[in-house]
């Protein structure tokens, strides 16, 4: 595959305003019930919830880098979304081991929240609640 000589191609950045960006998103993980999430789970990154009040534990540290992310540099980071589409219980993300959290973990019901997960040292990530 030629790259983009400027004649033609996609330039991102170089006026294709108006265009959406296309990407793979893989059906949300739904959740009913309290959850230790799994490391392909949080590599599709979006995930719904409805039920009772409950924890959704993050995956050990050595299993993320594991799994997916083993050749991770500090501050390498993905993203992951929980949309609690319950009328009244709150979902909260509760870290395990190697993870700190950072911000609010509670996902209140009918609303959702965004959060970062970033490597900060071997061994250790943390999760801030972004939105």
């Amino acid at each position: 595959m030629a790259l983009p000589n400027g004649s033609g191609g996609y330039q991102i950045g170089d006026g294709n305003s108006g265009e959406a960006q296309l990407f793979v998103q893989a059906a949300p993980t739904a959740l009913t019930a309290a959850a230790v999430l799994t490391s392909a789970q949080l590599s599709i990154g979006l995930f719904t919830y409805t039920g009772a009040a409950a924890n959704l534990t993050l995956p050990t540290v050595a299993l993320v880098e594991a799994d997916i992310s083993s050749a991770s540099k500090v501050d390498s980071a993905f993203d992951f979304v929980i949309i609690n589409t319950g009328a009244t219980n709150a979902a909260t993300v509760i870290v395990g081991t190697g993870w700190t959290i950072v911000g609010a973990a509670a996902v209140s019901a009918a609303t959702s929240a965004r959060f970062r997960a970033r490597k900060t040292g071997d061994g250790s990530w943390t999760c801030y609640r972004v939105a």
